[in-house]
């Protein structure tokens, strides 16, 4: 028995060792991105990033240049918020019916479209980068936030992971809404989406990531400058013709900052969103 309990001290010791390691190596690039924020621009073009301190070169400048500026920095902010919300709102509403539909209902080539659906989870986006691109050219939808979202509403991870929360569920719970009489619209309503909330608080926050930091795609569609996101306007700072790393630098850090405020919002229902779906009755 002491055996044993000395065994589970050095494996908790050693856990905790590790997740301190983990902890120190994502803090430190988010550290360095923070000092860097408040030294010249120019210091990042002659030393690169570094923990290095120096009070002396130290200032409030791109913070002021930031908030009090000329630049349209703030257009992009906004367009990449605007972007992310509609898309994380959108993804997780047509994810979690299809979702539903294919952990309580059965159906004929139920099994097929999910072997599909398993499929499309596998495919890189590179892979059906220029097929999606054509699509939406023929659409007429080029330079449009609609086609940066269109494509991916139907999020086959998302999809996939509403799926395995759902069957973890009773079926007890949807026939008890029947008896009552409830549609089955009302019973996804009223008694299913309350249920998945910590799914949705999951969902929401790496779909949310996603959005935030999608570039590739954003990239091919969107042509004109005021309908930037924030990921591809902070690419323009740097060019041939000229750089502007005090708001490049800065800009970036703050660009954490929606992320973090989504996580916070949501970090209650994270864990119990993402280990609920390993469990089924």
């Amino acid at each position: 028995m002491k055996g044993q309990k000395n065994k589970d001290r050095l494996a908790t010791v050693m856990m905790l060792i590790l997740f301190i390691i983990l902890a120190i190596l994502i803090i430190i690039p988010i550290y360095t991105i923070f000092l860097a924020s408040f030294k010249p621009g120019g210091d990042l073009l002659q030393y690169g990033l570094n923990l290095k301190i120096d009070f002396s070169r130290m200032s409030f400048d791109n913070y002021v240049l930031l908030f009090a500026g000329k630049h349209e920095y703030w257009r992009w902010f906004f367009n990449s918020i605007i972007l992310t919300v509609i898309t994380v709102v959108l993804t997780l509403i047509i994810s979690a019916f299809v979702g539903y539909g294919f952990a309580a209902y059965d159906f004929k080539g139920k099994n097929v479209l999910f072997i599909v659906v398993l499929i499309i989870l596998s495919i890189p986006l590179e892979v059906v980068m220029l097929p999606l691109y054509k699509q939406m050219s023929t659409w007429k939808l080029m330079d449009s936030y609609v086609a940066v979202v269109l494509p991916f509403l139907a999020h086959a991870s998302t999809i996939f992971f509403f799926r395995q929360y759902l069957l973890g569920l009773p079926k007890s719970l949807i026939e008890a809404g029947r008896i009552d009489g409830a549609t089955e619209y009302g019973i996804f309503v009223r008694l299913i989406i309350p249920i998945m909330k910590p799914a949705f608080a999951a969902m929401a926050i790496l779909n949310g990531m996603n959005a935030w930091n999608n570039y590739l795609w954003p990239l091919l569609v969107i042509r004109s400058s005021d309908k930037y996101t924030l990921t591809l306007g902070l690419n323009t700072l740097i060019n041939p013709y000229g750089d502007n790393y005090s708001l490049l630098v800065v800009g970036s850090f703050f660009s954490i900052i929606p992320i973090f405020i989504l996580f916070v919002c949501f970090q209650q229902y994270f864990i119990e969103g993402m280990t609920a779906g390993a469990v089924k009755e």
